[in-house]
């Protein structure tokens, strides 16, 4: 006779049969099974953080690293409540997660218990799919739909709520595990002959590259489709890594920043291939770089993006490398090479002017002392905030999997983001680039980073405020500054009492010699760059704004 397990044991057979291997949570009572089930299991790692918020941002990179679902838990109303900012991430930049929430006993379910919530209801919005386990036999079969799920199509986070007194029920073990296959749908003959037709009636075509590319792992086919057939490659918001930047395709970066390259080169563009993007209002400037001149060529893995914000000419339900590989066997002579030699131009010559605008700011000079010191697969995550427009700008990015950023726009994402990378890419020097707004939200998880000894150097750009909000409210309501300004903090003081190592830097040679030791170091690290509160963001000062 077969030995039963726990419900709490299942999961986690399940999850290492995946090849998942590490959990993040802040721990809770109405799990405690589960915890145990991991601490029994010696192949299972489980990060324990300081706030529900960073474990979630670290499952999420963690997920954008290896493609493979990041496993985040926590306990009832109130942890789940906290961690839903991670969700949010997950959901809008498309990353499979596994959301695994303790839930009040059964027995009290509907009568408002300690710290209850309808857990699926709260979640339905930002998830692909929430369920509640409240029949233990069921286990297998919802931990399996729930790795499909997060990972097939548009990958995304699945959120499952289970009472407390359900994860120590005993079931019969599973023993025939399917592990889990992404389908890899290509696009049709006809479909093919149909972009084909239309590719050689263009004069002026470009390419949008999104989050399809990386979760399909199809860089290396966007770049030879690029070169085989001469089309200029725009990256979408936050996919900075998915196409070198030194390449001559590369057209540039579809992010936040006003760009009157990119305006004139979309006005001039007759057909746009946009693949493995969702065409988001921030890729998009507020959608109206795309219009009805434009013949729109969308290629999605999931249907429902498809018209979602655009009306294609022509629609795909394919997954990003088999349509690069089918459209690259039908390839042909292009007759536009002095289009894309003009739009690379138009690019590198706007590259000019802003490097020069911006060439005596003390941010621009961090960044390149980043390229400059930094091995080229090194890996960078953001979080929100004007001082990232710096990394956007003035970082050549030329390899894969060396930048992760949040297309949610979360605040407090850089730091756990940076600890969630390093986890998945020990082996590469990880920077984590924050304001002093956003850095404060998630500092607390310097302590976590330095309790694993997870060596990440994170970089705190200091101006005392919320910068971004700032230029706003500057643009809008000059002279009327209201919330805006923040206190005085020490950064360094504060990463030194987290056991870790700190340093406050005001002039670039501060900065070198804090970057190199730093990089020399196998310690976590955060480096306090006390900026000027007037350059707003890479072309302003808050004197332009108000005298616009």
């Amino acid at each position: 006779m077969k030995k039963r397990i726990t419900v709490a044991e299942e999961m986690v057979h399940r999850l290492r049969k995946e090849g998942i291997n590490y959990c993040f949570c802040v721990p809770g009572e109405s799990y405690l099974p589960l915890l145990d089930a991991l601490h029994n299991d010696d192949e299972m790692k489980l990060i324990s953080t300081r706030h529900e918020g960073g474990a979630a941002f670290m499952a999420e990179a963690y997920a954008k690293c290896t493609q493979k679902p990041g496993v985040v838990l926590a306990t009832r109303g109130v942890g789940a409540s906290n961690l839903a900012i991670g969700v949010h991430t997950a959901y809008q930049d498309s990353t499979p997660m596994i959301v695994i929430l303790g839930q009040v006993h059964r027995k009290v379910l509907g009568k408002e218990g300690f710290q209850e919530i309808d857990l699926p209801k709260y979640f339905e919005p930002i998830a692909k799919w929430t369920i509640e386990i409240t029949d233990p036999e069921r286990i297998s079969e919802i931990m399996a739909k729930a790795v499909r799920i997060a990972q097939s199509g548009r990958p995304g986070p699945v959120v499952i709520s289970i009472p407390e007194d359900v994860f120590n029920k005993e079931i019969e073990p599973t023993t025939n595990h399917i592990k889990f296959n992404r389908s890899t749908p290509q696009p049709s003959q006809n479909e093919l002959k149909r972009v084909m037709k239309l590719l050689k009636s263009a004069r002026a075509p470009l390419l949008i590259a999104g989050g399809g590319i990386k979760s399909a792992h199809a860089e290396k086919e966007l770049r030879e489709f690029s070169e085989i057939v001469k089309l200029p490659v725009f990256v979408s918001f936050r996919r900075h890594d998915i196409f070198p930047h030194n390449h001559e395709h590369f057209s540039g970066h579809l992010g936040l920043s006003k760009s009157n390259h990119t305006e004139k080169i979309f006005t001039d563009a007759d057909v746009i291939i946009a693949l493995g993007t969702r065409l988001s209002e921030v890729t998009t400037k507020n959608y109206s770089l795309i219009n009805s001149r434009h013949k729109l060529i969308h290629i999605d893995i999931d249907d429902r993006i498809l018209g979602k914000s655009f009306e294609p000419e022509i629609g795909i339900v394919a997954d990003a490398k088999e349509a690069l590989q089918s459209f690259t066997k039908m390839a042909f002579d292009p007759p536009w090479k002095t289009w894309t030699n003009k739009v690379r131009q138009s690019f590198e010559s706007e590259r000019r002017t802003i490097a020069k605008v911006a060439e005596s700011t003390f941010n621009t000079f961090v960044i390149k002392t980043l390229e400059e010191k930094l091995p080229k697969d090194s890996l960078l995550t953001n979080d929100a905030g004007n001082f990232a427009s710096w990394l956007h700008e003035f970082y050549t990015f030329q390899l894969p999997h060396t930048y992760v950023g949040p297309t949610s726009g979360a605040m407090g994402y850089g730091l756990p983001a940076a600890i969630g990378s390093k986890i998945a890419y020990p082996y590469k020097k990880v920077v984590a680039l924050a304001g002093d707004g956003g850095f404060m939200m998630t500092a607390q998880e310097i302590e976590t980073a330095v309790r694993y000894h997870i060596p990440v150097i994170c970089l705190v750009f200091n101006n005392r405020m919320y910068g971004t909000i700032r230029m706003h409210q500057e643009i809008h309501y000059p002279n009327r500054v209201i919330g805006t300004d923040l206190g005085e903090i020490s950064f360094s003081q504060l990463a030194e009492s987290m056991g870790a190592q700190g340093f406050t830097v005001e002039t670039k040679e501060q900065f070198t010699a804090a970057f190199e030791h730093a990089l020399k170091a196998d310690k976590v690290t955060v480096i306090e760059i006390i900026t000027d509160r007037e350059q707003i963001n890479v072309q302003q000062t808050i004197h332009d704004i108000r005298n616009y």
